[in-house]
């Protein structure tokens, strides 16, 4: 079984962590609470990203 290189891990990461920024910046208007948990998971993506990085 082969193994995800850490460094596509953490791109992949950062980059649905954008995909959840865009998407919590689309729905602010129509609907927030959805945009308040998109923000959340967002965050939450950034954060795995960023200790994955640094671990």
């Amino acid at each position: 079984m082969s193994t995800v290189s850490s460094d596509i891990t953490v791109i992949i990461l950062l980059a649905l962590s954008g995909f959840l920024v865009g998407g919590a910046y689309t729905t602010w208007k129509t609907a927030r609470p959805l945009s308040i948990a998109l923000a959340v998971c967002a965050v939450l993506a950034a954060g795995g990203a960023l200790a994955w990085w640094f671990s």
